[in-house]
């Protein structure tokens, strides 16, 4: 059994929720929703899953502390003892608050890296990546819904999205 790849066009954000609503409602599997800005509720209209990018953010942070931690003691107290603020380096824990400004920014430094360079990983915004949106208008100021579809089920799909306030539909 052939599949088909529907593209509807909306001109409106509000459109497009209406759409995706009606074809979830009539168990309808929606692809993708391409738009210029994010659409306010239509992660849950989709069933979209909630992202794990926090946790891995926490993960980074403490990776970012530990090492930011490591490197000062080394640096401060094991290698080469400074004297800060009028008292000797011998131990690392009599001088903690000297080191929590370096802590916090080894800690978000890592953080915020790890977040960005995930984030890019995950949704494959590499260089020389090829684009999978289908219609570049879709960056400027319209939206798009892609389903998946067998043959029997275009003509209905079709009509849904048309009633629903696509401006164009095409399907391949």
């Amino acid at each position: 059994m052939d599949k088909r790849i529907i593209n509807a066009i909306y001109g409106d954000d509000d459109h497009v929720l209406k759409s995706a609503r009606t074809l979830r409602s009539s168990n309808i599997q929606v692809k993708e929703v391409f738009s210029p800005f994010p659409i306010h509720g239509i992660e849950a209209v989709l069933g979209v899953k909630k992202t794990r990018l926090a946790t891995c953010a926490f993960l980074y942070g403490i990776t970012g502390m530990l090492l930011g931690t490591l490197m000062m003691w080394y640096m401060m107290v094991g290698d080469w003892p400074n004297i800060i603020g009028g008292k000797p380096n011998w131990f690392y824990f009599q001088n903690i608050p000297a080191f929590i400004p370096i802590t916090f920014e080894c800690t978000v430094l890592c953080a915020a890296h790890g977040m960005a360079l995930t984030y890019f990983l995950r949704s494959w915004l590499l260089p020389g990546v090829t684009p999978t949106n289908p219609d570049p208008r879709t960056t400027d100021d319209k939206f798009c819904i892609q389903v998946l579809a067998d043959d029997a089920e275009v003509p209905g799909i079709v009509s849904k999205m048309k009633a629903d306030g696509a401006e164009e539909v095409t399907v391949s």
